[in-house]
């Protein structure tokens, strides 16, 4: 533990004087307004010990890491029935892309693009009023993470559902098809919501702990999926969880993960550890820059690729 808690320091020290930082997401009118400047990096071990170093207790707007949590929820209301609304393969097109919905009968290609987190969201607000859908995800994220002062930042959610067009379009586009179920502005409002809620690096590497442990949270040893199920998961991370940039990042890093245009980055290394990361600047895929280097890094000290040391 000593020599992991060296490296998260010695990794944190290096990203806090590189000059190279990426750019903030600037679509979104509160991210825009984030310091660029803040890295942090939160690793969980197999026991429950944890290295953190940087801005790992600063709170950030998790984005489109809220994807694999509702992923997750959905699966359990549904099953496998989800995959008639949406597929499993890399779409190759920015997150926000159009195109491939076209071509593809409304059905997105992946759970992790937005038209795909959009018609993951509908199923859960199937049956439900959308406050009530939206409270079950946010207890879900404070179950996993095992604290209940998690909560959604109100003025992220407001500036992205003033700002969201495309997202809109991309609703209404798949409605058409019958892929979105309820009303579209309850789906929407759902979704950016769930986007919106604020985490530190600690608190998301903690709720990520089951998928790192075949589906069991080793803080209380309750199974919040099945073992099949939090492979299945993985994989779909792996091929699907930095947009256009999976393949690089599979590549570089060699982890399961799941970026957001916050900045952050969840990775699984299976058996061993779970992993956060967080700095606001992104690549021009959308994904945290400074965190995708961070986690390579981390893994190349640790030996912790799942294709080898």
């Amino acid at each position: 533990m000593a020599d992991l808690d060296a490296i998260v320091r010695e990794i944190a020290e290096e990203m806090r004087e590189r000059p190279d930082r990426g750019e903030v997401a600037s679509y979104i009118p509160e991210l825009a307004r984030v310091d660029p400047n803040q890295f942090g990096l939160a690793v969980i071990d197999a026991e429950g010990r944890v290295s953190a170093a940087g801005d790992c207790d600063a709170p950030f707007s998790i984005q489109s890491v809220s994807k694999v949590f509702t992923l997750t929820l959905a699966l359990g209301k549904v099953g496998d029935r989800l995959w008639r609304r949406v597929g499993r393969e890399p779409s190759g097109s920015p997150f926000n892309s159009i195109v491939q919905l076209e071509r593809e009968n409304g059905v997105p290609r992946n759970p992790f693009i937005n038209a795909g987190a959009i018609a993951v969201t509908d199923v859960i607000v199937s049956g439900h009023k959308p406050r009530e859908a939206l409270g079950e995800i946010l207890r879900f994220m404070q179950f996993l993470a095992d604290d209940d002062g998690i909560a959604i930042d109100d003025k992220v959610a407001a500036s992205e559902q003033r700002t969201g067009f495309r997202n809109a379009a991309l609703a209404n586009y798949m409605k058409s098809f019958g892929v979105i179920e309820n009303p579209v502005d309850f789906t929407l409002g759902v979704y950016y919501h769930h986007c919106a809620i604020a985490m530190s690096c600690r608190q998301l590497a903690m709720a990520t702990r089951f998928l790192a442990h075949s589906g069991v949270q080793p803080s209380t040893g309750r199974s919040v999926v099945t073992r099949e199920r939090a492979r299945r998961i993985n994989a779909i991370m792996l091929t699907c969880g930095h947009y256009d940039g999976s393949g690089d990042f599979a590549y570089r890093v060699g982890l399961p993960g799941k970026s957001g245009v916050g900045g952050g980055i969840i990775a699984v290394a299976p058996g061993k550890a779970s992993i956060a990361v967080w700095s606001p600047g992104l690549d021009a895929a959308g994904n945290s820059h400074l965190g995708r280097l961070a986690l390579e890094m981390l893994v190349k000290r640790t030996g912790w690729s799942i294709f080898g040391p």
